[in-house]
This record gives C-alpha cells, structure tokens and sequence, in this order.
C-alpha cells in the first residue's frame, strides 16, 4: 500500500504565496466515495490527497440514513477489518409494502439470495476516517476548493483554500469531483455547476428522529390514500420514520402529537411505538445525472455525478459503485498506461446509475400520492403494488434491486 506523505514547496504569483502539493490523484470530498477510493488507490500503490471543507467532527455527525446492499456492505468487510457493519449494523432480509391496510413481505434471500444492512451513513464514515488516517493518509480537513484547471492536460491541478486562509494548490496526474450535490469539479468536466438531466419531485419527506422501541423489525414502505410513510429503524432506543409533504413545509410547523397522528394514519393495521421526537426536517426529492461524468484528467463520482430519491435506497451505495470502476481505471492509467478503462469508465458507470434512476423513480411513483391524483391513478396504483407482491417475478424484479446489481456491474 502507499500513503507517503505529498512532495510539497511553495510557489509565488505575484502578491500570492501558495503551498503547492504534488500527487498522483487530487480527491475533492471525503466522503464514502472519497475514502473508498483513496483506500482502493492505495492498495494499488497509487498515492492520493484528499480535502473537505468540513471538520472531521463535521463528516462524523452529519447523520444520514444509510441502508448498504449486499456488495457494499461486503466491500467494506473487505478493506477494512475493524468494520462495524455486522455489530453496529444491522442486517435486513426484506421489506414489508404496505397499502389496503395489510403488509406484504418481500423475502430477499428466499428470491434472490441477497440481504441489506441498515447501517448509517455517518457510521460508515466513522470507520473509513480511522481507516484511512492510521494508514497514514494525506487527509486535508477545512480545505475549501474553490476551482479545477488544466484538466485537458496530464498535470491538472486543485485550488483551494485552508482553515487558515492560505492558498493551497494540488497539482495532480488525475482529480477526482467525489464532493457532492453543489461540486465544485464539476464546472471543470461539464461546462456549469448545473449541465445535467435533472428532475425535481412535487413533494418531499417529512423526517424524524424519535426515542421509542422499533415498531418493525424491517422497513415499512406504506403506501395510502393520505400519503406515503416509511417506518425505519435506528436502534433499539431511536428510530428514524417519514412521512410525504410538500416540498415547502416547515418541519416545526407539527406538534410532536400532529407528527404522530400523522404517521398512524398512513400506516393503517401497524401500531406504531411512539416516543419524543428529538429532530425533525424536510428532505426535497431531486434526481440528476450530470451530461458528462469525465473530461480530460477529471472526473465525478457519487452525488457530484448523480442524486436520486431515497425511496430506492440507491445513493451511497451508487458512490460506492463509482469508485469501485474508477479505482481499476486510475491503476491501469497511472500504472500500466492503458487508457481503455477509463476511457470507457462515464459509459460502464452509467449503465449502473440509470438503472438506479429508473428503480428510484419507480419505488417512488408507486407508493407516493400526488396532489392531482384522480380516482383512476389511485386504483391503478393499488393495481401496481398488487402486481408486484402477488407475482415472484415482481418481488424478485424488486429485490434484485434494491439488495443491489453485481458492484462490478
């Protein structure tokens, strides 16, 4: 493995003194992506450097939800043997779909022989930190971007700030964009912030965190006519539920007794365990794929390429994808010289990320209720959810996705 500490010296451009750090991938956002990535590259012998702009303290309390499918959850056993998924975490072998006041169950391992694990994103996170900085590496906490130049030529290079002010400059063979929604790369290889397919969804989740036993020992993607609800799990003493608004609402607006009416209501057959509610937001539904996933010596990877709705539990897990492809294509660039991989990496990628549109969007439209819904869409709706739960090769359609495609794939 290689985690030598970066060649740095200083360069001046007029009034400007900047630290300039020389290695052979810059990776923008320490994220699952990011860490991942710089994890894999050193396994390969390939050094990295990798910034955030925020603290380590910051990426570690952000909590997201975070349900890992079965190649996920078996990559990080793999890399990192202090993993916490299998003691933090918890394994999930199927959901229940919930409409007409009943609950059907989709049996993963019985259809497709596959689990997930409900393990938080910020968990993850926890666990890839202590991995990557006992391996000794160059990890840039406070570090802003602020531009990507040269990515036409072999010496592209990162521009960013410190926590103290100071002008730092990365000077690479390759730059990786693995810095989320708003990347700061990604004006580098596609021309603007924004070029990309993009759709916005007409209502958005309402979530909570509660202190209260678990009400289920799996999901509970309920679909009803007031709405839709997910009923997850946190621990055994938090749980973390949802229920459909509009995108515009105020998460203080409820009262804890509203919010739990609410849920009820939309979970008809299921008495929910309640508790008091310890945070609250709203989530916006977005899905967008940026037009060009690579130019030059850059390329998106994570939420910097792709965002989708957390109905199909595809974000995290699609980053981890990414960076599975892109860490093949970086050893065979940097190392044997051979383009084909990299070259072909945006196309491979690709194929994975609409397919995970297409699924996010799918789950989504089948359980959620729009405000325009006539009488006609509702029962056909009805009519969806029973063709997949009365039909193997609907259960198995849905259980093949959401468990998660070859990560090779």
């Amino acid at each position: 493995m290689n985690d030598a500490p970066s060649e740095a010296r200083f360069i001046v451009e007029g009034d400007t003194v900047s630290t300039l750090v020389r290695t052979q991938v810059a990776i923008v956002g320490a994220g699952p992506a990011g860490l991942i990535l710089s994890h894999l590259l050193a396994e390969a012998g390939i050094e990295s450097v990798v910034i955030d702009q925020r603290t380590r303290t910051e990426i570690e309390s952000t909590i997201r939800a975070g349900i890992l499918e079965q190649g996920t959850a078996d990559l990080l056993r793999t890399i990192d043997p202090n993993t916490r998924v299998d003691t933090v975490g918890d394994r999930h072998d199927g959901i229940e779909l919930h409409f007409g006041g009943e609950g059907h169950r989709i049996d993963f391992p019985g259809l497709v022989g596959r689990s997930v694990w409900l393990y938080p994103q910020h968990e993850v996170l926890k666990d890839l930190l202590s991995l990557r900085l006992a391996a000794g590496q160059d990890l840039r906490f406070g570090v802003i971007a602020t531009r990507v130049e040269g990515v036409e030529t072999n010496k592209p290079r990162v521009v960013a700030s410190t926590a103290d002010g100071d002008e730092l400059v990365i000077e690479a063979d390759f730059v990786v964009g693995a810095d989320g929604s708003r990347s700061v790369v990604r004006p580098a290889i596609a021309g603007a912030s924004s070029g990309g397919y993009f759709r916005e969804y007409p209502f958005a989740w309402f979530g909570i965190l509660c202190e209260a036993p678990p009400s289920s020992d799996e999901l509970i993607y309920s679909s009803s006519p007031h709405g839709f609800a997910l009923i997850s799990q946190r621990s055994t003493k938090i749980q973390r539920m949802y229920f459909q608004c509009e995108p515009d609402a105020d998460p203080s607006a409820l009262t804890e007794e509203e919010i739990w009416s609410t849920l009820q209501a939309r979970v008809p057959g299921t008495t929910l365990r309640t508790g008091p509610v310890v945070q609250r937001d709203v989530l916006r539904f977005r899905s967008f794929v940026a037009r060009k996933l690579r130019h030059g010596r850059a390329v998106l990877v994570g939420d910097a390429a792709h965002t989708v709705p957390p109905t199909g539990a595809k974000g995290m897990n699609l980053a981890v994808a990414d960076v599975v492809l892109l860490g093949r294509a970086l050893k065979a660039l940097l190392q044997e010289r051979d383009t084909r991989l990299i070259d072909a990496f945006a196309e491979t990628a690709l194929n994975r990320i609409w397919k995970a549109q297409h699924f996010s969007w799918w789950m989504t439209s089948m359980l959620h209720v729009t405000s325009d819904a006539s009488e006609f869409d509702q029962r056909r709706q009805i009519g969806e959810l029973k063709s997949v739960v009365e039909s193997e090769a609907g259960r198995t359609f849905l259980a093949e996705a959401y468990t998660g495609w070859p990560i090779d794939a």
